[in-house]
């Protein structure tokens, strides 16, 4: 694929993350361009399209993984039809970008992977908060030593949610854990710097049984614990928390920053409030 041109991409499907997210994203980015929307229904997609200022809509998700103009999609479908969905696409030749949970089980994952990996193609799992400039210079911070050795990561993600949403069935992968406390999962990953030796967890289930809510503990090999909570059913909340031998560092808003994102560094030599780059992160996800 020529390097000398903006990736063109095309939209699975018009998902609230997409209008959101990933809309505005593709269009902020340097590298990105929307070409083409789908959706089950043509109208709907014309109705984005024309609203958005996207050149083509199409009725069915084959159709724009059939266009050869495409050179990258987005998945925001429901978790259940990720596997299908992301093997079409390598089928196609297409990279894929594809909405958390990547999938349903390791050995999904295995079979996405396998799949863009015999095509060629980029397959991501669509984590944007990894690539807002606060997460970047936090990592460097835990890095450099400022608050001595980490021993401690805490994430919490929580909203109440509507009874008939989607995320309340089983069979489509519902639950609070691949919806919202895999960016706790995600973030302990990414600041251990390791894989867990060990996890457990405990959660409530709803009358569709799903978890409504959980809280896991994780070990990590490099003497690194975190506690990671999650739920549909309890108020707002969206932070996460680093703790050091020497210091310690609470992110507000984490997943969901603001237009100018802080966070509170505590050592011994007394609070700091940094303040970091509000550059849009499906932006910057979008040029990763």
């Amino acid at each position: 694929m020529p390097t000398d041109r903006r990736l063109r991409w095309g939209i699975l499907g018009c998902a609230r993350i997409a209008r959101r997210g990933l809309i505005p994203g593709i269009q902020g980015s340097s590298g990105g361009v929307l070409a083409a929307i789908a959706s089950r229904s043509i109208e709907t997609a014309k109705t984005w399209a024309a609203e958005f200022g996207i050149p083509k809509a199409f009725g069915s998700y084959e159709d724009l993984l059939n266009d050869p103009d495409i050179d990258a999609v987005y998945v925001p479908l429901p978790n259940e039809l990720h596997l299908p969905v992301v093997v079409a696409a390598s089928q196609a030749g297409k990279h894929v970008l594809c909405e958390k949970p990547l999938a349903l089980d390791s050995g999904q994952a295995r079979t996405m992977v396998d799949a863009c990996r015999g095509r060629s193609v980029v397959l991501m799992e669509a984590f944007m908060w990894r690539f807002q400039p606060r997460t970047s210079a936090v990592l460097d911070i835990v890095r450099s030593g400022l608050i001595g050795d980490l021993r401690l990561i805490r994430s919490s993600f929580s909203f109440p949610i509507d009874p008939g949403d989607w995320r309340l069935d089983p069979s489509r992968g519902g639950g609070s854990l691949w919806d919202v406390g895999c960016y706790g999962i995600s973030t302990a990953r990414l600041f251990a710097q390791a894989e867990p030796t060990s996890i457990g967890a405990s959660a409530h289930f709803g009358p569709t049984n799903v978890d409504m809510s959980l809280a896991a503990s994780l070990r990590f090999p490099n003497d690194v614990l975190a506690l990671v909570d999650c739920s549909f059913e309890q108020p707002f909340r969206c932070s996460y928390e680093l703790v050091g031998t020497k210091g310690s560092i609470d992110v507000a808003d984490a997943y969901l920053p603001p237009d100018s994102p802080t966070a509170l560094i505590r050592t011994s030599a007394g609070t700091e409030e940094r303040s970091f780059d509000g550059q849009n992160q499906y932006a910057a996800m979008v040029d990763a």
